[in-house]
């Protein structure tokens, strides 16, 4: 489940030069009792920036910036939305476990939405989509103002949604306007922060001489970053494995590739990875130590981090973006009446 959603995720879709994103993703998980059963988390420009989960019971800041431009009143109205939001989702829960005929076991329901803004050209685009289980349940159509999806259980859902010219009109004012009015007041708040440029520091470690050689670049910023690997100047691509796109700690990220090579055959060849990032080139060609626990103690802490805001996005996704070929939406004509509540975007 984690990997077909991890196709969509952060590195799936990267803001260009010129385009920002804000975006939430709420993660509902029901099933496991050391997890929180709901999650929110805000991003503008892949930076998390607000905080909520189902423990805590509150919407805290991650960043500094957005601590020092809002007040009391903003993460109190937070908290109530992703509070409600929860709510609504363990109702949701038990219409959809009875539509797909479902009784015990582990089950999520994700829900992605946001707005990105090109400040070049002034361009706008918003995007809604959720999922059961880790596939696509609904999809929001902006340009033909409808939702669809790839799946008869979502029948009754689109029915109910697409049948409300008022909720219908709702979102589409929240993705057209409210949300790029927000993007563009935390672009502001967040000035100095977002338009950072760091390097990554790229080392190639291996845990013992027969194992893949891992290139593993770490404390970039901002996330667009290309990992390669050169065999004998030429680009390789056999036997590599790329990694996901990690958050640091520290608000950097972090990714890795990794390169199956059996030992004889880097001893013949001459091996490199190159990553570039915000159009910098870094090469390493030598292995640093063969023994990752002398990996800096700030890449484990990053990692351990990162893993932790890795779930909650995954199994939410970024999906939008990628609306695949051979996506064949199902049509609304039954006559089911359970709907999966849909939750208003919060402002």
């Amino acid at each position: 489940m984690i990997r077909h959603v991890l196709l969509l995720l952060l590195g799936a879709h990267l803001a260009s030069a010129g385009t920002h994103s804000l975006r939430y993703v709420y993660t509902a998980v029901f099933g496991i009792n050391d997890f929180p059963e709901f999650t929110a988390v805000g991003l503008v420009d892949d930076q998390q920036f607000d905080y909520f989960d189902s423990k805590i019971m509150k919407a805290v800041p991650k960043t500094e910036w957005i601590r020092q431009n809002v007040g009391a009143d903003y993460w109190d109205r937070q908290t109530q939305i992703c509070i409600g939001s929860h709510q609504t989702y363990k109702v949701d829960i038990q219409t959809l476990k009875g539509r797909f005929n479902q009784s015990t076991g582990v089950h999520t329901i994700q829900e992605m939405y946001g707005c990105e803004f090109d400040d070049q050209t002034g361009a706008t685009n918003g995007f809604y989509q959720d999922a059961y289980d880790g596939k696509d349940f609904v999809y929001l159509d902006l340009k033909e103002m409808r939702y669809i999806s790839p799946v008869y259980q979502a029948i009754p859902t689109l029915q109910k949604w697409n049948d409300d010219k008022a909720f219908l009109e709702t979102g589409k004012n929240y993705l057209n306007i409210q949300c790029i009015e927000w993007l563009q007041k935390y672009l502001q708040y967040g000035k100095s922060s977002l338009e950072k440029k760091v390097s990554p520091q790229v080392s190639l470690l291996q845990k013992s001489s027969s194992s893949p050689v891992v290139c593993h670049a770490t404390g970039f910023y901002p996330s667009g970053v290309t990992i390669t690997w050169m065999r004998n100047d030429q680009e390789h691509h056999e036997d590599v494995e790329v990694g996901e796109l990690l958050l640091n700690e520290d608000g950097t990220f972090q990714k890795t590739s990794t390169l199956n090579v059996k030992p004889d055959e880097w001893k013949k060849n001459e091996y490199k990875c190159v990553v570039e990032h915000q159009g910098k080139t870094k090469t390493a060609n030598e292995i640093r130590t063969n023994n990752v626990e002398s990996v800096p103690i700030g890449i484990i802490v990053g990692a351990v981090a990162a893993v932790v805001l890795l779930v909650v996005i995954a199994v939410a996704a970024y999906m939008v973006y990628q609306k695949k070929k051979g996506f064949k939406p199902v049509s609304a004509s039954d006559d089911g009446s359970n709907s999966s509540a849909h939750t208003d975007p919060h402002a």
